[in-house]
């Protein structure tokens, strides 16, 4: 069956909220079938490109259907509230929400974590790390054949890797401010927030606002279960999406702010919880049962809401210039 169950839940969402959201289809993936999947991006709100965004992303390792379903299902709760709620209308008067769910259609078919020509995503950007990585987990160009392959050196990024860094450019690196969170699943027995680096263990130049925004958010959720920290904290990896991103935002755009952000569920809870899940691809990533898929969506989800408030509301706890030197030594005293 060549019809993936998120691109159909998308697809009711895209109806449902016909008349609020943004759609287009950004590429188009082929697979060993013969069939092509779509690659979509939808966005709500105000379109200017002086008022802030966030954006979130799912399904770029394919085995990784959990973090497409939270992103999924965040969007049809905000397409179900515009119809009675007038406080989030008003919040999408003063920014942009953009919705990449299924930004590796053909892995996901699949069953994969790389996309169909063997790609890992995540492996595929062209940055380097500047220290030794983890063998294979931190990206490799032997073989496609083998996990984290980054595809040969000097070809194009991957169709999908571009659409994605096509709609980051577009929609939210144009943007004074702009956040993203980019959800997966398949660290350990934690929920982890993770920010640049990934290719380095320097911290990044924005890294008096990220402290800034783990305190409003231990203020406002503090029973929370995630852990934040620099993805360099773990582990170095070549090619990280959104290392180059970010890169990218700062070289071209110094006068912007952008806060990249990535979520690690901890599927080793799922599996802690019922340990048949190891006998399943799919099981070592996702939760099986349904009572605990609909407890990691409402886990979560919250999450992404609370950020989508941050962005609309960054001037009011992002640092002024004169704090940003204290925090940034706040910063690194607990971060490095």
């Amino acid at each position: 069956m060549n019809t993936l169950p998120e691109l159909l839940a998308l697809e009711k969402i895209i109806e449902m909220g016909a008349p609020h959201l943004q759609v287009r289809v950004v590429r188009e993936v082929a697979v060993a079938s013969g069939a092509r999947f779509p690659i979509h991006a939808m966005a709500l709100g105000n379109p200017a490109l002086d008022v802030p965004a966030m954006g979130f992303f799912g399904g770029v390792h394919g085995l990784e259907r959990i973090g497409a379903e939270v992103v999924i299902a965040y969007l049809q709760s905000l397409v179900m509230r515009l119809q009675w709620d007038t406080l989030l209308h008003r919040q999408l008067e003063h920014m942009r929400l953009v919705f990449m769910p299924v930004v590796n259609p053909g892995g996901m078919w699949a069953a994969t974590r790389a996309n169909p020509r063997g790609v890992d995503l995540m492996r595929n950007a062209p940055v380097d790390a500047t220290d030794r990585v983890p063998l294979w987990i931190g990206g490799q160009r032997v073989s496609a054949g083998l996990p984290w392959y980054r595809g040969r050196l000097g070809e194009p990024l991957e169709v999908e890797s571009a659409a994605l860094c096509e709609v980051v450019q577009q929609e939210l690196l144009a943007r004074p401010f702009s956040m993203a969170l980019d959800c997966h699943s398949g660290f350990g027995v934690k929920d982890r927030l993770w920010f640049p680096f990934a290719h380095t263990r320097k911290p990044i130049a924005h890294l008096a606002e990220m402290h800034a925004l783990q305190e409003i958010f231990l203020q406002a959720h503090s029973h929370h279960p995630y852990t934040i920290e620099p993805q360099s904290a773990q582990y170095l990896a070549h090619g990280d999406l959104w290392d180059h991103l970010y890169l990218q935002a700062c070289r071209e755009r110094p006068e912007h702010t952008f806060l990249p952000l990535t979520l690690e569920m901890g599927s080793w809870l799922w599996i802690k919880k019922n340990p048949r899940q190891l006998f399943s691809r799919n099981g070592i990533f996702n939760p099986l049962i349904s009572h605990r898929q609909q407890r990691v969506l409402r886990r979560h989800v919250s999450l992404l809401d609370f950020l989508a408030r941050a962005a609309c509301s960054h001037d009011r706890w992002t640092p002024a210039p004169a704090q940003r030197a204290g925090r940034r030594a706040q910063a690194l005293a607990a971060w490095y």
